[in-house]
């Protein structure tokens, strides 16, 4: 590989809603890459609670300190990621010989998913240690608008 080509990596992924999980993945991929791009992507098994646009900005709010992230990184939470996420990379270098590299999650996130964090705040739950402040004001009133008497603080 020539040193002259800017290295990228991108990151597809739901992010409804963005935890610090996500943002430990991203963080330390725009060590290691010149260009981090963040897709977020519909997916239509799940019902989402923040708008395909709504999580865009989320993402853009608390990244906007690094510079060379353009879009973010998938981590890999347990085996149960893995081997969908090895299943996808196999089929990925299948057919076009995309490689694709997996970055471990740091264990002190290996416990959250964005469904457990919709969860939790859904029944009042305090979500705040383990998504971004922006995130956590924004999750709080949705909730507060779906469930009014569930939202906690």
């Amino acid at each position: 590989m020539s040193t002259s080509e800017p290295t990228r990596v991108a990151c597809p992924g739901s992010f409804d809603p963005v935890t610090n999980g996500h943002l430990d993945i991203i963080g330390r991929a725009s060590r290691l890459y010149d260009e981090v791009i963040v897709a977020v992507l519909i997916n239509e098994s799940k019902h989402g609670l923040f708008s395909h646009t709504e999580r865009m900005e989320m993402l853009a709010e608390v990244t906007k300190t690094l510079e060379n992230v353009r879009v973010v990184v998938r981590g890999l939470r347990a085996v149960t990621d893995f081997d969908y996420e090895l299943k996808m990379a196999q089929m990925n270098y299948g057919l076009s010989g995309l490689e694709t590299l997996f970055m471990p999650t740091n264990p002190l996130y290996s416990f959250v998913s964005s469904s457990l964090i919709k969860d939790v705040a859904k029944w009042g739950g305090d979500v705040s240690a383990h998504v971004p402040e922006v995130v956590s004001a924004r999750l709080t009133e949705r909730i507060s608008e779906l469930h009014p008497r569930s939202a906690g603080g």
